[in-house]
């Protein structure tokens, strides 16, 4: 038998080609690998704040061939990109770009918020345990040690063994060190109190050689001597209503909302309004140029990543609205911005050297002066008066006395210790705040955050809600506003919904292994992060919760 078996295994192996290739000793290949992995030498990351996504094209005729045309035409835009969570706030729209994550598990689920826990109100990014570096003022007590996740600048520091360098910057304390995460090599903001770009000692002892001469030489006085005038002819200003509105804000001083916005008499006096200007996002970009000139970004042969952010369409956008002459005038020269600055990085770098993407940190509703002047639906709400009279409910029901400690954010914040004292069932309490919060004008809805799942709004909000929602930071009760109504003033605008005009915002690449295009499919801003971490080939944010853009990154 064991000679049969023999002979027939020496048959298969001498006419079988298979089994015979199978059995045959494998032979030593060689592939050719790269030494390195693929990255670009910088990326820049940009937030445009409050920049609605209609702005690539409402002013797209306007902008200028090396700008924002520039960047739809030779990058990639994600035209369907949202906002999923609400509210939707600076803070909250900065760590969800960089962390790919919700304040649901990043923790930052406002501006500000009330703290159960420390019994107080919390600012997003401030540290008691740091001091100011750059001026005696205490704008910059601030770390990002309230944010719980690492971000996408984090993720690269890690990556190469802290080998890449991250820097910060941003008028905004909040746009600045929120982005560049937990082990940036700088984060840097505007004091306006003292005119002068700052940090912390989270960062380091003293600002650099080069921040401190640019402080020195007070160029905010410099674009106040030339004062706030219209880029173009004024009547060439199409896109936007008449000059003069009640219903936009006006500066200190100034008669009416109308051009020119005279500034000269402000020189040394006041440098906290140049925010409130185009004017602030031209200092945002020469600090951006001088950091990479100093700090040699993206020349020394690691991949470096310069978080900006442009904090003045913001401050425009709160005190005039969208649809004002002033708002267009600041994307006009915020184009010119952006063009001197592509400039600048094909100089420095190379063109196609860097990987750029710009995205908002969430954009903004009309006036609502301006809807009803044309008839559309959009009203105010006062979260003091829904205070005050949810207070004054609970007293006269239930005998609490100041049971309700703050509204803010959309949210109804208890006082349980009050509340569990008297012995009242807090089942009841919110019921009761909710069956009062439903008949104020404005108010579309209202829950209970700790039984979201069994209300009867649609899934798709109830989901945003559930992502903003932190349950060590969050509130009892949310409430969700109609259409276009906020809690605001008479003049100006504000934004913090899910609606559309809130949360769908712009989403576009450029530069390093980008081909132009554009995808109608729907993304969210949590996508930037898992995008940017396949391409750079490292881990995604501890957590991120988005999905890479593959239209961009299969091409």
């Amino acid at each position: 038998m064991r000679f049969k078996y023999l002979f027939f295994l020496f048959l298969l192996t001498s006419f079988s080609p298979s089994f015979a290739q199978k059995w045959t000793k494998p032979t030593t290949t060689t592939t050719n690998y790269a030494a390195t992995v693929a990255r670009p030498k910088l990326v820049v990351g940009m937030v445009i704040d409050q920049m609605r996504w209609d702005y690539l094209y409402r002013f797209y005729s306007r902008y200028s061939k090396g700008g924002f045309k520039r960047l739809i035409n030779e990058g990639f835009s994600a035209e369907n990109t949202f906002i999923p969570y609400t509210p939707t706030y600076t803070a909250c729209g900065h760590s969800s770009i960089y962390t790919g994550s919700v304040p649901a598990i990043n923790g930052i689920i406002g501006n500000n918020w009330y703290d159960p826990e420390q019994n107080r109100d919390v600012y997003c990014t401030e540290d008691k345990a740091v001091k100011t570096v750059g001026s005696t003022s205490r704008a910059g007590e601030m770390s990002p040690k309230n944010m719980l996740v690492t971000t996408i600048t984090d993720e690269l520091r890690l990556a190469t063994n802290f080998k890449s360098k991250v820097i910060g910057i941003s008028q905004k304390d909040r746009g600045s060190i929120l982005p560049a995460g937990h082990t940036a090599n700088a984060s840097y903001w505007y004091d306006g109190g003292t005119g002068n770009w700052i940090t912390s000692t989270f960062y380091m002892q003293t600002l650099p050689k080069w921040v401190s001469d640019y402080n020195d030489k007070k160029e905010v006085n410099k674009y106040y001597a030339n004062d706030w005038k219209t880029l173009y002819p004024i009547e060439t200003y199409t896109q936007s209503t008449a000059d003069d509105k009640s219903y936009e804000g006006k500066f200190k001083g100034e008669a009416t909302s109308a051009f020119p916005h005279l500034l000269t008499n402000y020189a040394g006096k006041n440098y906290s309004l140049i925010t409130s200007t185009p004017y602030g996002n031209t200092m945002t970009f020469e600090m951006s140029k001088l950091a990479i000139q100093q700090e040699k970004l993206g020349q020394t042969g690691n991949t470096d990543f310069l978080a900006v952010s442009c904090s003045s369409t913001d401050y425009v956008g709160h005190q005039f609205g969208p649809n004002s002459i002033e708002i267009e005038d600041t994307y006009l020269r915020l184009d010119k911005d952006l063009e001197d600055f592509f400039t600048y990085l094909d100089k420095t770098l190379g063109k196609g050297n860097y990987l750029f993407f710009l995205s908002a940190d969430h954009a903004v509703a009309h006036v609502p002066g301006f809807m009803a002047e044309n008839k559309l639906p959009g009203g105010l709400v006062s979260s003091s008066a829904i205070r005050k009279g949810l207070d004054t409910l609970m007293n006269k029901k239930f005998n609490l006395s100041k049971s309700v400690i703050t509204v803010m954010n959309n949210q109804v914040y208890f006082d349980h210790t009050v509340i569990d004292n008297k012995k009242v069932d807090f089942a009841q309490v919110k019921q009761t705040a909710i069956d009062y919060l439903k008949k104020q004008d404005g108010v579309a809805d209202a829950v209970d955050l700790q039984i979201l799942n069994t209300s009867t709004i649609p899934q798709e909000i109830r989901e945003r809600i559930t992502n903003g929602y932190n349950a060590r930071r969050s509130g009892d009760v949310y409430f969700l506003l109609k259409s276009n109504w906020f809690d605001g003033s008479a003049t100006g605008t504000t934004h913090g919904a899910w609606y559309p005009y809130d949360s769908h915002i712009p989403l576009v690449f450029m530069g390093w292994k980008v081909k132009p295009g554009k995808t109608n499919q729907t993304h969210y801003m949590t996508d930037i992060a898992a995008t940017l971490a396949a391409m750079l080939q490292i881990q995604m944010p501890s957590g991120s919760v988005g999905s890479p853009i593959t239209e961009l990154t299969h091409q």
